[in-house]
């Protein structure tokens, strides 16, 4: 049972930094967004398209509120969520399994 716990909080532990690679990438956007950042450099492209397939069907069910798109507001939240519950409960429960077959 130690095995499994000792895979599940690696398991945890990287689904936890892509949460927040992917957490960071969308506040870079919306900052980018705001300083009308050039959209032929490379790491912008990069950027919009590494974000993009996050966004689009978030926008698609979320309608504009005027000129302000919530839609990166609504995926951050997510985000938050998910590094909350669902990374949170897995380390726990490996956790749980390690401390199991220890005792």
């Amino acid at each position: 049972m130690a095995l499994l716990g000792f895979l599940l909080s690696g398991v945890a532990g990287v689904l936890g930094v892509v949460i927040n690679a992917i957490f960071f990438l969308i506040i870079i956007r919306v900052i980018l967004s705001w300083v009308s950042a050039d959209p032929r450099n490379r790491l912008v492209q990069a950027i919009y398209s590494s974000t993009d397939p996050l966004l689009e069907p978030l926008r698609r069910r979320i309608p504009p509120l005027g000129m302000l798109d919530v839609s990166p507001i609504v995926l951050l939240l997510v985000l938050y969520f998910l590094e909350a519950f669902l990374v949170g409960s897995m380390k726990f429960y490996a956790a749980k399994l390690i401390q199991s077959s220890v005792a």
